[in-house]
């Protein structure tokens, strides 16, 4: 490990921030969306029709429904994911939990939808942001993606039209179900900016002196394998290996955790992509 490896990504560091994001995404459902019967998308959109439904509270189907999702995530993404995920997953329950005896900040229907959607946003983009997770329905789309010609942004949005349908027909209102759409659009919207424009795919390329134990970590603790390039600098001539990978949301946190610990003077850039064919990448990764 470098002894320059900053603070923020040490273990306590991690969980500190998943702490934080998890109660500001609490603090969205409760104050906000939730008592106007208003939902977001994923499991906890599920969660919350499931509470209306049950005798049993938000916080309770929070833990219940992702559980499955952990356990489906376990061999893709790993020990270290997963116990992350389930711990951002049991702060967010006991949160909704606490927040429940506080009143509702507003009851007008709009400036919920905006207000509690940022805030939902900003909480859960800090927790992946981190490398962690609070919806298992992002996991399986992912798991999905691998096997099928379907991106994991559109998995993610059937699930929630189905979702957002069942409130409609079952528990809410359709003008509440559609202030819950908004919600989604602007919360997804809000996790990007938070991410740093995160998307389902991203490349990356990486110049360092240490690309073979960079590379060596890439495949053993996130499973996905990589290309070496030949680089030449131009004013130097010396020759490096440049590292070549293609990573998903989730896995985007973990790479830069690696490049910290082995090489934090790395040149590193990083791009969306819009676009990739060849199942080689569907299947097992670049």
């Amino acid at each position: 490990m470098s002894r320059n490896k900053r603070v923020a990504d040490s273990p306590v560091a991690q969980f500190i921030m998943i702490t934080i994001g998890a109660v500001i995404a609490a603090i969205g459902l409760q104050l906000f969306l939730v008592p106007n019967e208003i939902l977001d998308g994923g499991v906890i959109g599920l969660s919350i029709i499931f509470s209306e439904m049950t005798p049993l509270s938000l916080s309770v189907f929070i833990v219940l429904l992702n559980i499955p999702f952990l356990f489906l995530g376990y061999k893709r993404l790993g020990l270290k994911f997963t116990v992350e995920a389930l711990y951002g997953i049991l702060v967010l329950s006991v949160a909704t939990k606490f927040f429940e005896r506080f009143d509702v900040v507003t009851h007008d229907l709009f400036l919920a939808t905006i207000i509690g959607a940022v805030v939902l946003g900003v909480g859960v983009g800090l927790v992946i942001r981190t490398g962690g997770a609070l919806d298992g329905t992002e996991i399986l789309a992912i798991l999905i993606s691998k096997r099928r010609p379907i991106s994991v942004g559109q998995i993610v949005m059937i699930m929630n039209v189905f979702i957002f349908t069942l409130a409609g027909l079952l528990v809410f209102t359709w003008e509440t179900t559609f202030y819950s759409m908004i919600t989604y659009f602007i919360a997804s919207k809000v996790i990007d900016m938070v991410v740093e424009g995160l998307d389902e795919s991203l490349s990356v390329m990486i110049i360092s002196d240490r690309a073979d134990e960079l590379a060596r970590g890439f495949i053993d603790e996130i499973g996905r394998g990589v290309t070496f390039l030949r680089g030449e600098g131009a004013f130097t001539t010396d020759t490096k290996k440049v590292i070549y990978t293609v990573v998903d949301r989730l896995e985007m946190a973990r790479i830069r955790t690696i490049i910290r610990n082995v090489d934090p003077d790395a040149f590193v850039v990083v791009q969306r992509v819009n676009e990739i064919s060849g199942s080689n990448f569907e299947k097992e990764g670049h």
